[in-house]
């Protein structure tokens, strides 16, 4: 087990590469957590050496003090990990990202509103500096779209409809396991309405698509 490792402010300022008035300006703004106190020393730990890192590489991509500070906040405010990753067992693969990870891979569009919302949907968690988003695969097609020209607010947006439908398709597929086996047959049958779904969803697009072939035929 790795020994937590503290240090006094001008420990911390040096190994961050900034000044100690640059860091308490920052402990000032609340851009990093308050240190543990013992009588009049102040100790920082780990974790607050990353969020410093993770200040700079923000500072380095083009987001402002105020920007970051809201990020801050929201991270500091969202659902820990455990909450979203340890309510029930899931066949996604969780990804863990420094802040300054999931900004390049959203580049510009990481804004509090959208880290708020992603928060809120129980995408992301957070584990001590570290974000966890709760699906590879949902990362994965969210930064594609938003690479497609597609903005993040609406791919989030367009996100927490399709949950609102799928948890329908869900409730569906349990009352009918329920009915005609057992509740130890759900997570064996899973991938059975996993199939469907993606089966219906194809075919519904590829009618979309044929209407919007017909639609763009001229006219007789």
């Amino acid at each position: 087990m790795t020994e937590k490792r503290e240090y006094r402010m001008e420990e911390l300022a040096r190994l961050a590469g900034i000044t100690v008035r640059t860091l308490r300006f920052y402990r000032e703004r609340k851009l990093i957590p308050p240190p543990r106190r013992e009588g009049r020393i102040a100790w920082y730990d780990d974790h607050h050496l990353a969020r410093l890192r993770t200040i700079a590489a923000l500072l380095e991509r083009g987001h402002t003090l105020t920007g970051i500070a809201e990020l801050a906040e929201a991270l500091d405010h969202g659902r820990d990990v455990a909450d979203v990753l340890g309510v029930t067992p899931t066949e996604e693969e969780p990804v863990r990202l420094t802040p300054e990870e999931l900004a390049a891979r959203f580049e510009g569009q990481v804004t509090p509103e959208n880290l708020a919302a992603a928060l809120d949907l129980g995408y992301l968690g957070t584990d001590g500096d570290e974000i966890v988003h709760i699906s590879r695969r949902l990362l994965d097609v969210s930064s594609a779209l938003v690479r497609e020209g597609i903005p993040l607010a609406e791919v989030l947006d367009a996100g927490r409809r399709v949950r609102e439908h799928v948890d329908v398709m869900a409730d569906l597929f349990a009352d009918l396991v329920l009915r005609h086996a057992g509740e130890s047959d759900l997570p064996r049958l899973r991938p059975l309405a996993r199939s469907v779904v993606e089966a219906e969803l194809s075919l519904a697009l590829d009618r979309r698509l044929l209407k919007q072939s017909e639609r763009d035929q001229p006219g007789d």
